[in-house]
């Protein structure tokens, strides 16, 4: 046994002196990704605690006060429109028990004149803009705003049809494919394989693993944005429907174990962008900042703005 140990350790050892040298220096074995955009300032669903979610009224919000990057979901209507809603069933946003994929563009029905702020529980927004958005039309007003299009369904129709948006807009540099099921990734990255993408929960995973065994310094990584929840508004801001998400050692746990400063640093150092969410508190944004995160995704563009032109002028 000795005689193997004799061995063994100066092994292990050797190993985790070159991975931690790795790690802080990536630059040597990966080249520096280089995003079309760099954002700090990130509005989920267009900035929905300030104004009706997903709505052009929303969005155009939202670019005023300052947002760099407008984070969406996408859907397709039964006659072949791709359109901006969160949910494909209607009922929580319209108060109407129906699917977008059962109705046609016109028939789609107004968003409820109040509606809550899921990441922000008891609170609700409003505004005069209550229809829901065409992808087209985002593009057109907004053409040089970044743009986040997490797709929900595994509809290769949906997908053909964003990416042929974004290339009749010239905009596959500033879109970004978001999803959380790596199937769905999948299938986005090969409709359009020149748009930056995310993390998928499964890659997120595969991410952890690989920085804690040491092997991330030395694995190629495709993505250029890490995306995920910041714990601590976990059971304070948002209530999950996981009943193991409400046990407080598991939000714990995943709290000391996803936010590390030295993974961070290595994947900023790598040019990917990381972005924590959703931050509606300034304490919640300033523990996604100090936690590493290149920038912050919010209900409330305003608050957002605010902090940042804050603490910009106190630097």
């Amino acid at each position: 046994m000795a005689s193997y140990l004799y061995y063994l350790l100066p092994a292990v050892g050797g190993y985790a002196l070159t991975s931690l040298y790795f790690l802080k220096n990536p630059h040597i074995l990966h080249k520096k990704k280089q995003t079309a955009f760099y954002c700090t300032h990130i509005s989920h669903r267009g900035g929905c605690g300030e104004r009706i979610e997903n709505t052009m009224g929303a969005f155009t919000h939202a670019v005023e006060v300052g947002t760099e990057m407008l984070e969406i979901d996408c859907h397709l209507t039964k006659d072949g429109h791709v359109v901006v809603s969160h949910d494909e069933n209607l009922l929580r946003q319209t108060g109407q028990d129906v699917n977008i994929s059962c109705l046609n563009l016109e028939e789609l029905p107004p968003y409820k004149e109040i509606l809550e702020v899921t990441f922000k529980t008891g609170h609700f927004s409003t505004g005069s803009d209550r229809n829901i958005a065409l992808l087209e039309d985002v593009f057109h007003k907004f053409p040089h705003i970044a743009i986040n299009i997490e797709v929900k369904e595994n509809n290769s129709m949906l997908t053909e049809k964003i990416s042929d948006l974004v290339k009749k807009y010239n905009r596959e540099a500033i879109s970004v494919w978001a999803s959380v099921d790596s199937t769905i990734m999948e299938n986005c990255r090969k409709t359009n394989s020149s748009m930056p993408y995310m993390f998928t929960v499964k890659q997120a995973l595969k991410l952890l693993l690989l920085y804690y065994t040491g092997l991330l310094p030395f694995v190629p990584l495709g993505e250029s944005f890490l995306q995920f929840y910041l714990p601590q508004i976990i059971n304070r801001e948002y209530i999950p429907e996981m009943w193991i998400l409400r046990i407080r050692l598991v939000i714990f746990l995943i709290e000391r174990l996803t936010l590390r400063k030295g993974m961070f640093k290595h994947l900023r150092d790598r040019g990917i962008q990381i972005h924590l969410f959703v931050c509606n508190e300034e304490q919640d944004i300033e523990a996604a900042f100090a936690a590493g995160a290149t920038g912050v995704m919010t209900d409330y563009p305003t608050l957002l703005s605010n902090y940042i032109r804050r603490h910009t002028q106190d630097t």
